[in-house]
């Protein structure tokens, strides 16, 4: 199966955000130079994975209080940190309007299923699903 170029961007910016968060890096840099290592694509990494994160990195405080107020009940800092990324994304995607809602949830699933555990992707949809809502994207 092959994927679609921005899904394979989203997969790989995952990939980074976990890493960055997990080693507490505050610079892209040497974190996208292992992604980059480690998939054999520094041009997807240094022209599309890179800037994205940093973009959602930017942006981090604003997702985070968007994705905390549509979790009823938990602390952002309590889902766990793949799920947490994942939605950081999604978000970050919702709120640039670059594609239509319904794909940017599909996608989030995608890597849920991918990446998460077996609850993850009723958890993402849900909180997804609200928060495209929120913000009248559904």
């Amino acid at each position: 199966m092959t994927l679609r170029a921005e899904t394979r961007v989203r997969a790989r910016a995952l990939q980074l955000l976990y890493a960055l968060e997990i080693t507490g890096d505050t610079s892209t840099g040497a974190g996208a130079s292992g992604v980059a290592e480690l998939i054999g694509d520094v041009r997807l990494v240094r022209d599309d994975v890179e800037p994205l994160v940093r973009e959602i990195r930017n942006s981090q405080p604003a997702i985070d209080r968007l994705a905390e107020a549509a979790t009823d009940n938990w602390r952002l800092e309590r889902v766990a940190t793949i799920e947490r990324n994942i939605l950081r994304i999604a978000i970050f995607e919702l709120l640039r309007n670059t594609a239509p809602a319904k794909v940017v949830i599909d996608e989030a699933l995608w890597l849920a299923h991918r990446f998460a555990g077996q609850k993850a992707p009723a958890f993402i949809n849900g909180v997804l699903d609200r928060i495209a809502r929120d913000l009248g994207r559904l």
